[in-house]
């Protein structure tokens, strides 16, 4: 595999009216929507913005950020089901060379992979820093700067990976980096259980929102990630971050600056419920809505304790969601290799936690 290519997963886009095998051999397609040379990021001014952070910050004591409302004191200290403290922890702020071509470019995604989490799901690639200690608390400054240290260093968009816990913090981080020349893109990586408040105060400064639907059964929600309630909830957050960014835009260069793009990550024997999810897609949204239909998954953390997600899954499964995906009129819509699974596992132990060569 190539180190110089721009999405080191082998992730490649089809649309109708283009054959699957002209897909496969094809690394360069772009999304479609819009394609315009320019197109404004961050809509809102510092003062905008600080204000949302200081609603984000009453959000959180009692805390009600995410859908569980656990209802501790953050700021005084206290840590709810996700374990998060009054200030964000985060364990990189990196380029990341495997996320979906028009959010990558050249430079990567400039990720912000924040610490701790509000599900448990067993098999979390990202399980050192989700359900463990992992990381370092930053403060809002030192966030405003590994910002615009991602940006000098050319990455495309600027990325934080599961933020809604750590929300005042991220927002006070961007206030300050909007003042202070942030220019890209924000691209907001989320699980998809989000709730309407905290959705509500990303409106207008999040350009790109990137949300899983891991599950359409919500016996597999509470067994595998502990949260009975997520169908309805993560459903209702995709529709309404397509109600704040719609489709899926890119400019001439197909690099992503607004829209939506929703993760599936095909799991064994279709626990994930894809089917079930892709044809509530289809009867509540655009068929020209963006999708991503992964096919990384590993049984990495606890995986292998809990069948039948002891496994990877097959090249039969995956393609039988692709040809549903294609069967069912949705348009625009990643697929990957199977191959890539193995690439871009993190060890957020070490300085550098992606091996993209």
């Amino acid at each position: 595999m190539s180190c110089n290519s721009q999405s080191r997963l082998h992730m490649v886009y089809m649309s109708r009216g283009t054959s699957r095998t002209a897909l496969v051999l094809s690394s360069n397609l772009l999304a479609s929507g819009s394609a315009r040379q320019e197109y404004e990021v961050l809509k809102l001014n510092f003062s905008q913005i600080f204000t949302r952070a200081r609603e984000a910050r009453r959000l959180s004591s009692p805390c009600r950020l995410c859908p569980r409302t656990c209802g501790v004191d953050r700021i005084a200290g206290e840590r709810g089901y996700c374990g998060a403290g009054p200030e964000p922890t985060v364990a990189a702020a990196v380029p990341h060379f495997g996320e979906e071509p028009p959010l990558c470019g050249a430079g990567g995604a400039g990720t912000l992979f924040f610490c701790r989490c509000n599900l448990r799901c067993v098999f979390c690639q990202n399980h050192q820093i989700s359900q463990a200690a992992v990381g370092s608390a930053m403060t809002p400054r030192e966030l405003c700067e590994a910002m615009l240290r991602l940006q000098s260093q050319g990455c495309s968009t600027i990325e934080p990976v599961s933020p809604s816990h750590h929300l005042p913090g991220l927002l006070e981080a961007l206030a300050m980096a909007a003042d202070q020349g942030l220019r890209l893109p924000v691209v907001y990586n989320s699980n998809g259980y989000e709730s309407p408040e905290t959705l509500d105060l990303l409106d207008g400064i999040v350009d790109i929102y990137l949300p899983d639907i891991k599950y359409a059964d919500s016996e597999n929600a509470r067994r595998f990630s502990d949260v009975p309630d997520y169908v309805e909830i993560a459903r209702e957050a995709v529709l309404k971050m397509h109600g704040q960014v719609g489709n899926l835009v890119v400019d001439l260069n197909g690099q992503a600056r607004q829209g939506l793009i929703i993760r599936l990550l095909v799991l064994p024997e279709d626990v994930s419920g894809t089917y079930q999810t892709l044809a509530w897609i289809r009867d509540n949204l655009p068929r020209t809505v963006t999708l991503s239909l992964m096919a990384q998954y590993l049984p990495l953390h606890r995986g292998t304790e809990f069948p039948p997600l002891q496994r990877a899954i097959t090249q039969e499964e995956y393609d039988r969601a692709v040809d549903f995906a294609w069967d069912l009129g949705l348009e625009q819509v990643f697929v990957q290799d199977l191959e890539s699974r193995d690439v871009g596992i993190p060890d957020f132990q070490v300085d550098n936690p992606f091996n993209w060569c």
